[in-house]
């Protein structure tokens, strides 16, 4: 991905929280610069896998198959003393696809803040059949393989650790600002892709960064 575009789909990101109301924290708008001001902060921020990120899951058409999304809390799986929650919230535009993965660790709810509609379909491991159980907003669901699950604004879902699934934004809908609610998040370790597939986007720096993403150096090294 080029930096000019990872910049726009920020903005773009920013306008859609804005429309809706969602307030980040003032670090949020925190430039390298500006990190590098404040390297305690930054190594925090960085251990924590909190702030901006954008990939395209090495696709190279974000449109198609990509996610941006801001991490606004989080603990360390690794550390017992840390909090043992997340929350983030992602922009998902219509058609595009975050593709089939599983956590190990990582039990979540995924919510539908607002937008378009936002779908979902699910797979169970390799080797594993049978019907897909599951419930959103308690409300008990039973699905076969890569069958549709739409979720309305308003609406979530809760995932199973261990239960691939894919998700994306209606074809031909508006964006939709998801929410997710979840135990410790690490990108590094608990992302378990159907097909291989990186999970960080390989960056071209054809303009200056405005807002870095969390797994870049903040200057504080």
């Amino acid at each position: 991905m080029k930096r000019s575009q990872i910049n726009e789909i920020i903005a773009d990101f920013r306008q859609l929280l804005d429309a809706y109301r969602w307030t980040l924290p003032k670090w949020a708008n925190y430039s390298v610069e500006d990190f590098a001001q404040k390297p305690e902060l930054a190594h925090w921020l960085q251990r924590h896998q909190m702030g901006w990120d954008v990939t395209d899951f090495g696709s190279g058409d974000f449109a198609a198959r990509g996610l941006a999304l801001f991490c606004l809390r989080n603990g360390v799986q690794s550390d017992p003393h840390s909090v043992p929650y997340a929350e983030k919230l992602l922009f998902v535009g219509p058609g595009q696809e975050t593709p089939f993965h599983a956590h190990k660790i990582k039990l979540e709810d995924i919510i539908n803040r607002g937008g378009g509609d936002l779908l979902f379909e699910f797979r169970p491991g390799p080797g594993a059949a049978g019907a897909i159980k599951l419930r959103c907003d308690g409300i008990s669901h039973e699905l076969e393989a890569d069958e549709p699950l739409v979720l309305k604004p308003g609406e979530s879902v809760t995932i199973p650790r261990g239960l691939y699934h894919r998700f994306y934004g209606h074809p031909g809908g508006e964006s939709v600002l998801v929410g997710e609610v979840s135990q410790v998040n690490d990108d590094g370790s608990d992302n378990y892709f159907w097909d291989e597939l990186p999970r960080f986007a390989q960056i071209e720096e054809d303009e200056a960064i405005i807002l870095p993403l969390w797994n870049e150096v903040y200057g504080s090294q």
